[in-house]
């Protein structure tokens, strides 16, 4: 080794040893007669010292030389500082320099690499290798590993084996688009990179290999925005020989595991809620439940009474937010323009005021009594204080538009605490949802989820009204995790084909694999996977999961760094036979 020592590993108690230490030059400061230098490495910063009349003169000529991320090689004794610096835990020691080699040189960085650097985010992605030698960058990729590290130890224990499966594989219709490969081998055919490792994972269980999990790479072609990236990662799981309980109580024991042993953060209870329960609650099957402002239908006690608006719609709903009666014209006029955002889509808005006093005041004052209003209140469990927001429409768009509404409520009143961890089972999904683009069903989760056995015969009478053994893991109304209970017979899964619009012919040419080796003695199995780029965004209380990524995509899906993708050369694609013009 180069170093006896890291920059961060140095205190008191080695005072007057004698060491070595490598790393990139942090700063600089000279005095004239005195010179220090904060070195750096991943462990922390320690400070190099030199002295005119005590440092050896070549020594200290090549510390003059030292420019801002120079690699070098300090020798020296470990000396009590006389200014101590609290603020690092090196900061009670420094390096009295007796020998110093330049080990590489480093023209000036494009920006400061500090924890409050002066580089904008599309500079630090065009120089990401410099970006990742920042401590606030490189603690993110620390967590990711701790976190991978607590996945692999908790299911190593449970007796699950991490197989890799393969990443060039067959394109199939369903889900989003795939990134596709060319064979040159094979001219005119293409690879497709995995979604997921779905069907493989599902021949596993037919192999009997009972637990597997594998910590995977996924690929997805599709719009990017702060929590999705077009490579990502999943931790991916399946089991033979369980049912749903079965599954949710061992991922349960995973996420406990990995919350207490990388954050110290032991969680609460994992409530279950129905998918149509989560909707007609929270207008959102993900739902963040670390506040109330439960949906409030209206329709008995709003509608006819002459305010065409609510008379016309479909859905009245209201939210109570406690304590906010004393919202000003500006701040209720701000949550109306909220609402009519084109993200969101609301007309208007309807609010009534729980005064102190034991009276209401609306914005619909003229169509309703102060009867009417306190009907209103009683329904929504408000009180004296509080205020209770309406919106009206159709049911789907007034559901989606009141849960952006309680979400911002939430947000504007503090109720989304990033250090409180709420999770939540949600079953019970459709099996099936319709598409009115293309006039037919498709699997809400994916075409090998099984639908519940009371619910079979619905499928060809109504199938939207299937429900599938399907199951979320939503924290905090993030989906950090997602699963089923899989088809492993044939005879069903060709009726799932059926369903989903493959004739017979297309069911084989895609899956007639799966198929075939479900008539081998495939035993009943299901699974779950986890988006590990959104655990690590969440466990780091980050929006972006950029962050969590040594070598992310921007969001227009390009690498700054490598500058990717790009064009290849005519060779390469007369050899794959590809012609562009």
């Amino acid at each position: 080794m180069l170093r006896t020592h890291t920059c961060g590993e140095l205190r008191e108690s080695n005072s007057n040893e004698q060491v070595t230490l490598c790393g990139w030059v942090q700063r600089s400061r000279d005095k004239g007669g005195l010179m220090w230098t904060d070195l750096r490495d991943r462990y922390g910063i320690t400070q190099l010292s030199f002295e005119e009349g005590s440092t050896p003169a070549e020594v200290l000529e090549t510390a003059r030389k030292l420019g801002r991320e120079f690699v070098v090689k300090a020798t020296g004794t470990v000396v009590e500082r006389y200014s101590k610096n609290d603020n690092i835990p090196t900061g009670g020691i420094e390096i009295k320099v007796e020998s110093l080699e330049i080990l590489n040189g480093s023209k000036v960085p494009p920006f400061i690499i500090e924890d409050d650097t002066d580089g904008g985010e599309e500079l630090r992605m065009k120089y990401r290798y410099l970006d990742l030698r920042r401590n606030a960058v490189r603690s993110k990729l620390q967590l990711r590993s701790k976190l991978a590290m607590a996945v692999r130890n908790y299911l190593t224990e449970q007796d699950f084996i991490e197989v890799e499966t393969p990443v060039l594989i067959k394109s199939t219709p369903e889900g989003a688009r795939d990134f596709v490969v060319p064979s040159r081998m094979n001219q005119g055919e293409f690879y497709a990179l995995p979604q997921s490792p779905q069907t493989f994972k599902q021949l596993l269980m037919v192999s009997g290999f009972d637990r597997y999990f594998q910590i995977v790479k996924c690929f997805r072609d599709e719009d990017l925005r702060a929590d999705r990236q077009p490579e990502f990662t999943q931790i991916d799981c399946e089991m033979s020989f369980v049912n749903q309980e079965d599954i949710l109580n061992t991922f349960e024991g995973m996420t406990r595991h990995m919350f207490s042993a990388v954050r110290g953060v032991e969680l609460g209870d994992f409530p279950h809620m129905t998918y149509a329960d989560a909707m007609r609650k929270y207008g959102n099957d993900k739902p963040d439940i670390r506040f109330g402002m439960e949906f409030v239908e209206l329709n008995e006690l709003a509608q006819n009474k002459g305010f065409s608006i609510f008379d016309q719609a479909e859905l009245v709903l209201g939210i109570c937010a406690e304590g906010c009666a004393e919202y000003t014209r500006k701040q209720l006029d701000a949550l109306t323009d909220y609402v009519k955002r084109p993200q969101i889509g609301a007309k208007g808005l309807v609010y009534v005021k729980c005064n102190t006093d034991g009276t209401f005041k609306s914005s619909v004052d003229k169509f309703y009594s102060q009867e009417d209003l306190k009907a209103w209140a009683d329904k929504a469990d408000a009180k004296a204080g509080d205020l209770i927001l309406v919106l009206s429409g159709t049911t789907n768009e007034t559901r989606k538009q009141m849960s952006e509404l309680r979400l911002h409520m939430g947000k504007e009143l503090g109720l989304r605490d990033k250090n409180t961890f709420q999770p939540l089972w949600v079953i019970d999904f459709p099996l099936l949802e319709w598409d009115e683009e293309t006039k037919r069903f498709h699997a809400m989760h994916h075409p090998f989820t099984s639908p519940k056995a009371e619910d079979m015969a619905l499928l060809d009478t109504d199938p939207g009204k299937v429900r599938a053994n399907a199951y979320d893991l939503v924290i905090n109304g993030v989906e950090i995790g997602g699963g089923s209970i899989r088809i492993h017979d044939r005879a069903t899964q060709q009726l799932m084909f059926k369903h989903l619009g493959f004739t017979e012919d297309e069911a084989k040419a895609q899956f007639g694999f799966l198929m075939d080796a479900f008539e081998y003695g495939a035993p009943p199995h299901g699974g779950i996977a986890f988006g590990f780029d959104r655990l690590c965004a969440m466990f780091g209380g980050s929006d972006s999961i950029r962050d969590y990524i040594a070598f992310p995509k921007n969001t227009s899906g390009r690498d700054v760094m490598i500058d990717s993708p790009s064009t290849i050369d005519e060779t390469q694609l007369k050899e794959l036979g590809i012609n562009l013009r």
